[in-house]
């Protein structure tokens, strides 16, 4: 079955577009719909239904197929059972138009897939059905919106200002780390400057102590070279 449903939110179209690919954000907005896990790139909770005198509570998953900020199109793929009711499967693809500046349409198509005693309901019902609910989201979107402000954005920010963040840091650290690396020997050792007092036959023995001493602590024991 394959529905359609277009609504219009208060909003320039690239901002609408990273609204509506932020489902935490957009989720309490879903009549009956309750976002209860985020795993990777997939999202898991619980829809309820009611069609007629039936009410399914649909326990299932979703996940983005397709987000092309370009074209301003967006798909996703979700799945749900009600062990009572049957399963229902949708793929539902989110296209967006600019009317206005500041004004965005929004049109949502589904084609979806319906096991159970729900299934047995005409597609006139359903589609009532939908097109309801999705009015409801759209006024609950724009109300959201207007009372808090599109997080998405400022969240694309943040995440930008926390990457440079990270990225200056990590550079400054790699300068720090090599401005303080020892200077080796070749072999792994440390190679210390030769002081007054080292011992001058064997500079590996050095190599093992301190630049802070003043002697090293073997130097007695070292036989001095003929001249």
């Amino acid at each position: 079955m394959e529905l359609s449903n277009d609504f219009e939110i208060d909003r320039p179209i690239d901002e609408t577009f990273r609204i509506l690919n932020d489902l935490e954000f957009i989720a309490p907005c879903m009549p009956g719909a309750q976002l209860q896990e985020i795993e990777g790139a997939e999202y898991r909770g619980l829809v309820k239904i009611k069609v007629g005198p039936i009410t399914a509570n649909y326990n299932g998953k979703a996940e983005f197929v397709s987000q092309d900020p370009v074209a301003h199109v967006s798909t996703l793929r979700a799945q749900g059972r009600d062990a009572r009711q049957g399963n229902a499967n949708a793929l539902i693809t989110a296209s967006m138009e600019s009317i206005t500046d500041e004004r965005t349409k929004i049109t949502i198509h589904t084609d979806l897939s319906l096991t159970g005693k729900i299934a047995s309901f005409g597609r006139g019902a359903i589609e009532d059905v939908s097109k309801k609910i999705l009015g409801q989201f759209a006024d609950n979107l724009q109300a959201k919106i207007e009372a808090e402000g599109t997080p998405a954005g400022d969240a694309a920010a943040a995440a930008d200002a926390a990457s440079l963040a990270a990225a200056s840091s990590a550079a400054a650290s790699s300068a720090a780390a090599g401005a303080a690396s020892p200077t080796t020997n070749g072999h792994g050792g440390v190679r210390l400057p030769r002081k007054q007092g080292h011992c001058r036959s064997s500079r590996r023995c050095c190599a093992h102590h301190s630049q802070d001493q003043l002697r090293c602590p073997r130097a007695g024991r070292h036989p001095r070279r003929e001249r």
